[in-house]
């Protein structure tokens, strides 16, 4: 019979990879949130391996006793969890070279909409204090105060609302009924 308990040393460093691949995907950089995803993958591979047990024979029947194969569904779902992590890494490792190409830094900047949502927030806890708490203001003049990427100078007008449409005759179809 093969032991299954895991290795005390192994859990703590699936613990300490996982941790510190968390904690470095919520920082503002890509180039932490690349280290962060490359962090949480090998923890979470090496968390598979752990979960499959000790090593055992071949999983072919016939070549190996029942009772002392491995189980080939951890190797396979971390060969499957490698080929996510590397996607990612490419994706991010994209997405940081552009960000460097364009603002000379790979920070992600907050959103209009995260700005309007930590406002709100800052307004509705009673003992936050903070200088922009009283300076609310609405997301179509938060919208006015961005810089306009589209290249039009001035926003389009509202269109007037259409009168609303008369229903169909059956004479108007062609005659069908």
């Amino acid at each position: 019979m093969i032991d299954m308990s895991p290795s005390v040393t192994l859990v703590l460093v699936v613990v300490a990879l996982v941790a510190v691949g968390v904690y470095l995907l919520l920082e503002r950089s890509l180039s932490r949130v690349l280290l962060g995803v490359i962090f949480l993958g090998n923890g979470i591979n090496l968390l598979f391996l752990v979960a499959g047990g000790a090593a055992g024979g071949a999983p072919i029947i016939g070549q190996t006793e029942e009772s002392e194969m491995s189980d080939p569904l951890p190797q396979a779902m971390v060969l499957t969890a490698i080929v996510i992590t590397l996607g990612m890494t490419a994706f991010l490792l994209a997405m940081a070279y552009r960000s460097w190409q364009l603002n000379q830094h790979d920070e992600v900047q907050d959103d209009l909409e995260d700005r309007r949502t930590a406002r709100r927030a800052a307004a509705d806890q009673a003992a936050f204090e903070d200088a922009d708490a009283d300076v609310l203001s609405t997301l179509a003049e938060d919208a006015a105060e961005v810089r306009d990427e589209t290249g039009d100078a001035e926003p389009a007008e509202p269109a007037a609302p259409a009168a609303p449409a008369a229903p169909a005759s059956p004479a108007d179809q062609g005659g069908r009924r």
